[in-house]
């Protein structure tokens, strides 16, 4: 096995962080969806699925590096908003917690002298850097546009290359 001993179970908590973080964004999509905001909607309907995909990169990495991930259920997920503004600003809190989540495992890679894990870890890190200003950005964008979303909507299409 390549992981080095203490890395197994932070990694598999790692898969549920980011399962959640899918069912998460799945919860916000469904909440602009219900608004009838169809750009919102299906712009965290594909972030829920770039989330799907980095629990997927956890497993298979754990599964190439000679080990058995295992899947656990995942906490509470949150489905009421009050705003459009509420739901992004909670999906940046999660984005920063990701972010957390990622920098403990790459301290934990380098305090293991696990260079494999550590050198894996590094596209999560670039990751979470785009993932955070993205969010970020998209609320600068709610906040700018006050009551009127569909000025967010234009601005979520024209931003997909629809």
């Amino acid at each position: 096995m390549l992981l080095k001993s203490g890395l197994l179970e932070p990694l598999n908590q790692q898969i549920t962080n980011e399962f959640h973080a899918h069912t998460q964004y799945v919860a916000i999509a469904t909440y602009f969806d219900d608004q009838g905001l169809p750009e919102l909607a299906g712009h965290f309907y594909h972030q829920s699925e770039e989330e799907r995909d980095h629990a997927m990169k956890f497993v298979r990495y754990i599964l190439d590096a000679g080990a058995r991930p295992t899947i656990t259920g995942i906490p509470d997920i949150k489905n009421d908003f009050s705003s459009a503004s509420e739901a992004v600003k909670f999906a940046l809190d999660q984005e920063l917690k990701v972010t957390e989540q990622i920098n403990d495992l790459v301290r934990l890679a380098i305090e293991k002298s696990d260079y494999t894990t550590h050198t894996f870890l590094q596209w999560f890190v670039t990751e979470q850097v785009e993932e955070v200003s993205s969010m970020s950005n998209l609320l600068q964008i709610i906040k700018h546009a006050g009551n009127s979303l569909l000025l967010v909507e234009d601005y979520v299409r024209r931003q997909s290359g629809a």
